[in-house]
Formats: C-alpha cells, structure tokens, sequence
C-alpha cells in the first residue's frame, strides 16, 4: 500500500516527560484513509495533525457508527521502539467493524499504516519510566445521511498522544464500586466490541462511582445481576484459591489484549486457569473465608491495576490488606518487561518499528 507522507510544517517542541497526563496532548501528525462502497480503501496518507471538517449529517453524529482501538508504542533500552501484539488489536478492530457494519481492513495494510505512522512521529515515544506513545486507530461513518442503513463513506484514521500513567494511583490498588443498576452490555449486542457507545453509556456509573469517592466501576451482566463482567474499561481477574478466574467471553466482554496475554503467559507458568461466570456472591464469600488472595484489572491503557478494595450494597471489602499482590506485581513486572524491552519477549509478542 502506497502511503503519501506530508510533513508538519510547524512541529511541537520537545516533551516535558514529567507531565505527559494521558490523552491530552498529541503527535505532529495523524494517518487518514478513506472508503468508498464499490471502491474500498484508498487515498492512505500522513498529514499534519489537525481538525477534520465534517457533514452535520453525517452518520457517525446521528447514530454512533464509530469504533475504535488502543495500543501503545514503548521506547526500549537501547533507543528502539517497538509495538505490542499490534496484529491482535487489528483483528479485534475488524471483528468490531463486522458487528457495526464498517467495512474491515487488510491486516497488512493496518499494519503498514500503524508503522508507517509511529516511524514518522516516533520522537515522540518517552524513554522516561512507566511512559509510552499511546496509540488510536479509529473508524467511522461520515457519509452525510440521515437514513439508518450501512454506510458507504467511512475514515479510518490513526492518531497518537505521548502518555503516562492511566490512573492516578498508577500500581497502587484501587477501590472498585460494584454497579447494581446501569449495566454495560448482553448477549446479543455491542459487548465484544470497542465502540464509542458502549463506553458512553458507562460514564453515568463511573461518574456516580467518582462522586463516591472510589476510582472506578464493577460490571454485572445485564439479565441477572448477578455475574462480574468487567471493571471499568478493563477485564477482571482473581485469584482464588491459588487459581486464576477471569469471566468467559460470551459476547458481552470485550476480549482484552491484556487478558490473553496474562492467561498465556500465567498459563505457561503453571497456573490453573479458569474462564467461566463468576458471580459477586462467590466473589464476597471468597473474600470473608480468606480464600480470595488478589484481584486487578487488566487493559492496555493502565496494564494491570490491582483492586485493594471492592464496595458492594454499602458495604465494603479490602482485598489483600489492600496491598498490591505478589502476583499481581509478578504479572506487571513481566508484562511492562517485555513491552518496553527490559525482559526478553519469550512469546514472540513484540514488534520493533
């Protein structure tokens, strides 16, 4: 895929690594390719980062045909760059398209773009610790229209923002309200994908949750109320009973890039894996027999956050003294390890730029 690079003619300057935040501030540049029914991907492109200018019609405004990816690029050691399971994040990315009727891309063209484009802003990748260049890939309809059918115009379009750490506390534990009235998702619907809208619709908790004092919220399914789904923008993990037990994939969670890769490598360490439903009842039991040892949460944007504390009803529960656990900090040492290179990848999950 031929992809034409226009340089910013007024690049930023240089990064103050101390105050990087997430998500605010932003590279020279952006990536655009547009879609035509009948005339598929074409006029793929780097130009300076900029507003875009859009029809009030169209249809990513009116009816949320937008999804959207998250990854990061890590500055390792020796002053490489490298990405982390980018080709799972782009199959992911189709799998989402499929669900909302986008068109999908060709997983090489994807990752040509996403090289193509970190190589040409890759000055700004941080090489302070527990920094990276977080990536967004995202597509959407822009076909002016107001009838609700599959759209025939659609951008993808990849932009990147120099970061640090997602949540304040970084790799200290946080405190998790378990949600009893809004849900995230069922069967059947969104769940599995990243879309704009599932996120959207979980601010009225998270926004409750803030309010309350605790960092973020715990998902139950949408039909009993009673299965641990998701904890905020992250998959959901525990350790009871020296086994690991994370909730399955049934079309309702999104299926992390993170989560797969603590189960692979946790997996080959030894550990007895179990993926299934998992209800807040057996969760709390856990804890009041003594037999719930470590919790976190897991996703690119923060890796691994350790849950210290879990509000249900009124009522709160401290998990591990509500300290970070052996294996929790295990599993982020060896994950931040091998994305910024300090540890050798022995899965084969890193890409150098």
């Amino acid at each position: 895929m031929e992809i034409k690079i226009t340089k910013n003619p007024n690049p930023a300057p240089p990064l103050d690594e101390t105050k990087l935040g997430f998500g605010v501030k932003f590279t020279d540049h952006m990536f655009i390719m547009d879609y035509t029914e009948g005339k598929g991907w074409y006029d793929a492109r780097i130009v300076p980062y900029g507003d875009i200018s859009l029809s009030p019609a169209a249809t990513v405004f009116h009816y949320g045909l937008e999804i959207f990816e998250g990854m990061k690029a890590y500055r390792t050691p020796d002053g490489s760059v490298q990405l982390f399971r980018p080709w799972e994040n782009i199959k992911r990315m189709n799998n989402s398209a499929l669900r909302l009727t986008l068109p999908t891309l060709n997983e090489e063209d994807a990752l040509q773009a996403l090289t193509t484009f970190v190589r040409t802003d890759e000055r700004f990748v941080p090489s302070a610790e527990g920094t990276s260049l977080y990536i967004r890939p995202f597509m959407f309809g822009c076909e002016p229209n107001l009838g609700l059918h599959k759209v025939k115009n659609v951008k993808f379009m990849i932009i990147a923002s120099p970061s640090g750490s997602y949540y304040d506390e970084g790799i200290d534990p946080v405190s998790i309200m378990i949600e009893t009235e809004d849900v995230r998702a069922v069967r059947g619907g969104t769940g599995y994908t990243k879309c704009g809208g599932n996120y959207a619709a979980a601010n009225r908790a998270g926004e409750k949750a803030e309010q309350l004092g605790y960092t973020q919220v715990l998902w139950l399914d949408g039909v009993e109320r009673k299965y641990i789904e998701e904890v905020g923008s992250m998959n959901v993990m525990f350790k009871i009973n020296g086994k690991i037990v994370t909730p399955d994939l049934i079309g309702t969670v999104l299926p992390g890039v993170t989560r797969k890769s603590i189960i692979e490598m946790l997996s080959s360490e030894g550990y007895e894996i179990e993926e299934r439903r998992i209800s807040v009842e057996e969760v709390i039991s856990a804890l009041e027999n003594g037999t719930l040892e470590e919790a976190w949460g897991c996703g690119t944007a923060a890796v691994v956050s350790p849950i210290g504390k879990l509000v249900y009803k009124g009522h709160e529960y401290v998990i591990n003294g509500g300290k970070t656990g052996a294996l929790t900090s295990h599993i982020y040492d060896e994950l931040t390890g091998i994305q910024w290179g300090t540890k050798p990848d022995r899965f084969g999950w890193t890409l150098k730029i």
